[in-house]
Formats: structure tokens, sequence, C-alpha cells
């Protein structure tokens, strides 16, 4: 077995917590896949360099971008649906979910998850940042999404890949043929500047057509952050933006 056939193994017992009940939640929305524009899925950095009180900041920033009125009414801006997931991720067996896969229909489709991220609690505290492991998952969840016409996976986080293989044994290995992977960087340390961690995002994160990287500075900033991120990913002609985090706000 080659070392991308272990990545994938490994990978796939992870994603085994991902219940049949679960998954049989997702079959009314299928359904209706063909009247759907973007699967987007929101991945939150539960690493151990995210304390209790940043990852207060995560969620509830999440939500509160999630509610603006900019971000609501982007997605509303066409009549074909969004369809959103959240989950959060750490260590290589430590992602769990937040929010299954909910078309949003509606405003109150749209308070109900924004309520779920919020009132979720951290599943895990003590883990490594595992970035390959994180978006195996995202593949995974992304996988058994409705037929949207797009796809969007959001990578959050405050530090480099720590553990395990990194993004680009992900893409190489997992089926991220069409989805774009988007970042948010949070900024919170001089010495995350020092070691790269933007550059980090730009050349091992950022992935597929029109990705792009939004930069918050620390986690009082991470609400402002996701919301010109969701802006920019919900409305037309969001993809195809350009990359920079100077262009991204």
């Amino acid at each position: 077995m080659g070392k991308h056939g272990k990545y994938r193994s490994l990978v796939n017992s992870m994603l085994k917590h991902v219940s049949l009940a679960a998954s049989l939640l997702i079959l009314p929305v299928a359904t209706s896949a063909a009247n759907c524009r973007l699967a987007l899925v929101l991945a939150l950095d539960v690493s151990s360099s995210v304390d209790a009180t940043e990852d207060r900041l995560q969620r509830g920033g999440t939500a509160s971008a999630l509610l603006s009125e900019d971000v609501a009414k982007a997605f509303f801006s066409s009549d074909l649906p969004v369809a959103l997931a959240v989950y959060e991720w750490s260590g290589r067996y430590n992602q769990e979910l937040i929010l299954d896969w909910t078309m949003i229909d509606s405003q109150a489709d749209l308070l109900l998850a924004a309520e779920t991220v919020a009132r979720s609690t951290r599943s895990h505290n003590d883990f490594p940042t595992a970035m390959g492991y994180g978006l195996g998952y995202g593949a995974g969840l992304l996988g058994r999404a409705p037929q949207c016409l797009y796809k969007t996976l959001d990578m959050a986080g405050d530090g480099q890949n720590n553990e395990g293989f990194g993004p680009k044994s992900a893409y190489a290995e997992f089926a991220f043929d069409g989805v774009t992977v988007n970042g948010l960087v949070v900024n919170a340390a001089d010495f995350e500047a020092e070691v790269g961690l933007i550059a980090f995002y730009q050349a091992e994160v950022l992935h597929g057509p029109g990705a792009f990287l939004v930069v918050a500075n620390g986690f009082d900033d991470y609400e402002r952050a996701m919301r010109i991120k969701l802006e920019r990913e919900l409305n037309p002609p969001a993809i195809g933006a350009l990359r920079t985090p100077e262009n991204a706000g």
C-alpha cells in the first residue's frame, strides 16, 4: 500500500463516526439537488492553539456573520438555494459535525443554522493541527452533499499543519475535483506572521477555481472576516475572484 493509500485508509476510518442516521438525514434534501446552486462547508479550527475564549469568538462570529444583513441578502440573491454544513477539526481523528447538510430556503432556515452553530460546544481542545485529515473529512462530507452547481469548502485556522499529511497530499488523494477551497487565516500572534501562515495558506491550502483568502486580525476580528468571505462566496460572480488577501478585505 502506497503512502496515499495509507492516508485514505486512515481518514476513512476517521469518517466512520459520521453515522448512518446522519447520512439518512440528507436524503430528503438530495431529491431536490438539481435546484441547489452551492454546497458550502465551513470548517472551524479547534486545535490546541485555539483557547476557550477564541473558540467562543469563532462560533459566535460565524453565527453573527451568517445572520448579517449583507450575508443574508447574498443567501437569497438567487432563486436557487444554498446547502450549508459546518464541522470542527483539529487532530487526525478529531473532527466533529456541527451542522449537517441544511438547505437554506428561508430566513427561518438561516436562523436555525446560525443558532445551531452558536449553541454548539467544542468537542476537542488538546489536539494538534492535522489539516490534511481535516480536509479529508471535508471531502467525505462533500461526497454526500446535494448535487449543487458548485462546491466550496472553507478552511479556517490559526496555524500551519503540524500532524500527519498536509493539504497537497489531501488534494492528491481525495475527491476535490470541482471543489473550491477558500481560506480564513486568523493571524493572531507575531510568530505566525514570522513563519508565514498567510504564505502557507496561499501555497498549500487554496485550491480550485477562484480560490481566495481572507485574513482576520485575531479572533476578535473573526466575524468581520467571515462576513466578507461569505458575501464573496454567495454572491454571483464570486467564483473567479482574485485570491490575494489584500483584495479580500
